[in-house]
């Protein structure tokens, strides 16, 4: 699930090809918001070049052009479908990657998505300069390739074993790895659980002199086995079960099972020979991250204990096998995952995030494991690390902008001295050229489409690539409802912050009926002045409900982000319980306005907010008259060990934390339910609905129930997302008006 889930459906709407329909008569519909009428256009794929000038992209998926980073023309061709020379011959392709010295191109193609992060893929390697293709392995489709540094190997997984794929010996394959099996033992890709919560999915690395290949072994045959079935469902159609369901099964370790095993071992590419790296890791500890430092000699391996609140950085020899913690990052009471998402090597050591100052700064050490610099003071909050210059000793980072609705992007220079480079309120995300002198900067906020800039290294524009103005003119020109800031105190004392969406002809004479939506989970963050504030672009879908007569809030309650590690960490060992409290809270506070009809709040959530519709509408105070609940947790004790134990420890360690859920709460369900889930949902099994609708029934509890046929956790294809919302908004309409 991971602090980054409610991202899932977010995207889903604003990642979209715009301009199918127009909006009749200024009115929206569901249908309209689903189908991309306002998707904004995006720069994607945007791959720096080496000469720290120009930066490569995939165009139409058949060409890959250069641009020039200052004035945004392009410059040129490195690849085009219609223009290879040999045999093989490509329609359209995937995506691609550079080899490091830029000479060579892995070209991907028929691509097949497995989980969040990992795809299987048909690759070719692409001669720039001669302009042939030549498949990577005819073994079949291949997983996660990466280059040497040297641009002379490609590295790559299939079925659970390694092999390397040599350039310079007319693309000879070595099979590194013999012992990957299906649902028992994988080599250099992540299982489910660490791809899912480590936000990970290669597990190996080439050393600085293309020497050796390191990688992170999962035996996972002592994960209990998980199954769910599936039929032949439609978009798409398994024809295969057409006569009798078929079955997904996998391994899937729920709190207090046993996770893979985990080992790190080295093949040395000349002499063939593989060794185990000697890693001191508790019994049931995580080895997260690998990663080769600029010394050849030097493996970074990071591990953490079961409880994940000790994350150490181990220093290994590939060769001898010997490995020495060099540092110890001890946070309580648990470590954020950004420590290991944004982990970065430089020359001569790496880069940490870390909250132990109880804010997120970045700390620079050398491969001794001295501490050299700390990057960030006080209150500031780092959101993301875009790399060092090693010729100026500056730092370029994303960090939340003076307070949690807004991030800016930032330089720190050799002397500690801060600069922003944007300016502009809301958020601001950047791509930098390699040499740092130039930049492509994304702006967006609640009002603002997203705009895309190249800059200098002052953040001075020097060309606007899109400012997506028709579909801001669009949408300003529709008079719907306008997205308003706000923020109280609950009866308790805990300062919240909120969006608001009131119908575009409010009345404060007249009473309204109000939907909460939220998400809640540790870490995420909903209210931010941002495009994608709510469930999809420009809040749109509460501009939908206020269209038809409803106030539209969203509140962070304590544990979600961007306020720091206290606020965050509070809800540990008791997940749900301050953050169901904090929405009844918001209804009581919403209640006592004027304008506001007490007696018809609704509550709405995806994922971990499905869990806590669950957990507000049984809270205790009834204070909400409907709610729905997508996808949700019903019992921490049915879900991964990586997530859950992270903020719950165990079962058998905290009973009481566990035993506080849904189904423990099911005799106080107040207010009339839709709860809706998908039947092939590998994240939040399906059981999480069974059992908690059998205790409803037996808690003599009424509630309506909506099943998505092969649908995974994030519950679209075909016309399955417009279905979903139109039922969703008639629940409401239904039970409140």
């Amino acid at each position: 699930m991971k602090r980054k889930l409610f991202l899932i459906f977010v995207l889903l709407f604003a990642i979209v090809i715009p301009g199918k329909i127009q909006a009749e008569n200024n009115i929206l519909t569901l249908k309209s918001i689903t189908d991309g009428t306002f998707g904004a256009h995006g720069i994607y794929g945007v791959n720096p070049l080496n000469d720290g000038e120009s930066y490569s992209q995939l165009v139409d998926g058949k060409r890959i052009v250069v641009s020039s980073f200052k004035t945004g023309e392009q410059t040129g061709v490195l690849f085009d479908v219609d223009n290879t020379k040999g045999k093989i011959k490509l329609s359209r392709i995937d995506g691609y990657t550079m080899s490091p010295n830029q000479k060579n191109i892995l070209i991907r193609t028929k691509t097949q998505g497995i989980y969040r992060h990992s795809t299987t893929a048909v690759y070719y390697i692409y001669n720039v300069q001669n302009r042939t293709l030549a498949p990577l392995s005819d073994g079949g489709p291949q997983e996660c390739p990466l280059w040497s540094p040297d641009g002379n190997l490609v590295g790559f997984v299939r079925e659970g074993n390694l092999f390397i794929v040599k350039l310079l010996f007319d693309n000879a394959e070595v099979q590194v790895t013999k012992d990957g099996k299906f649902n028992s033992i994988i080599n250099g890709k992540a299982d489910w659980v660490y791809e899912e919560e480590f936000v990970t999915n290669r597990s190996f690395d080439f050393n600085a002199d293309g020497t050796v290949l390191a990688w992170i072994r999962y035996d996972e045959s002592q994960v209990p086995l998980f199954s769910f079935p599936m039929y032949k469902g439609m978009v798409p159609e398994i024809q295969a079960n057409a006569e009798y369901p078929g079955a997904y099964e996998y391994k899937y370790p729920i709190a207090g099972q046993p996770n893979s095993q985990v080992t790190v071992h080295t093949f040395d590419i000349k002499s063939r020979a593989t060794r185990q790296v000697r890693v001191p890791l508790d019994a049931e500890g995580y080895i997260p991250r690998i990663k080769f430092s600029s010394d050849p000699d030097k493996l970074l391996i990071l591990t953490q204990n079961r409880h994940q609140d000790n994350l150490k950085v181990w220093v290994a020899n590939p060769r001898s096998a010997e490995c020495r913690c060099i540092v110890t990052d001890e946070v309580k009471p648990y470590v954020a995952d950004n420590a290991y998402t944004h982990f970065t090597t430089i020359q001569d050591g790496f880069i940490l995030l870390s909250e132990r100052s109880g804010y997120a700064h970045l700390y620079q050490y050398n491969l001794l494991g001295t501490q050299k610099r700390e990057i960030g003071k006080g209150t500031d909050i780092i959101t993301d690390f875009y790399g060092y210059d090693e010729n100026t000793g500056t730092y370029y980072y994303q960090a939340k902008d003076g307070g949690p609705l807004r991030t800016g992007v930032y330089k720190c220079d050799a002397k500690s001295k801060v600069t922003p480079i944007s300016t502009e309120a809301g958020q601001n995300s950047a791509i930098f050229s390699k040499n740092f002198k130039h930049l492509m900067l994304t702006h967006h906020s609640a009002t603002t489409p997203p705009t895309y800039t190249l800059r200098d290294a002052k953040g001075k524009v020097t060309k606007t690539l899109q400012d997506n103005a028709p579909l801001k003119q669009k949408i300003d020109g529709m008079n719907l409802a306008s997205i308003e800031f706000f923020n109280f105190q609950t009866q308790d004392g805990v300062d919240l912050n909120g969006i608001m969406v009131k119908p575009a002809n409010f009345d404060a004479s007249k009473k309204y009926p109000v939907i909460l939506f939220q998400y809640s989970g540790p870490g995420s963050q909903q209210v931010q002045d941002s495009w994608y504030a709510g469930n999809c672009s420009a809040a749109l879908l509460e501009r939908y409900l206020a269209q038809e007569g409803f106030v539209s809030v969203i509140v962070d309650g304590r544990g979600t982000g961007g306020r720091g590690a206290e606020f965050e960490k509070q809800t540990y060992l008791k997940l749900g319980q301050l953050e169901s409290h904090d929405q009844v809270e918001t209804a009581i506070y919403l209640g006592k306005q004027p304008w506001v009809d007490a007696k018809h709040i609704g509550i709405w959530g995806w994922s971990f907010g499905g869990f806590n519709t669950l957990m507000s509408m049984s809270e205790g105070r009834p204070v909400f008259y409907a709610g729905v609940a997508v996808a949700p947790p019903t019992s921490w004790r049915y879900y991964d060990t990586v997530y859950t134990e992270r903020f719950m420890r165990t079962p058998k360690e905290n009973p009481e934390g566990y035993d506080c859920s849904p189904i423990s709460r099911a005799k106080n369900l107040s207010g009339s339910l839709l709860i809706i889930h998908g039947s092939a949902d590998d994240n939040v099994h399906y059981r999480n609905v069974a059992e908690y609708t059998e205790a409803l029934v037996h808690a003599d509890k009424d509630f309506r129930q909506l099943t998505y046929t092969n649908r995974n956790h994030s519950i679209y294809g075909g016309n399955t997302r417009n279905h979903l919302f139109r039922q969703l908004v008639n629940h409401f309409k239904d039970s409140m008006k």
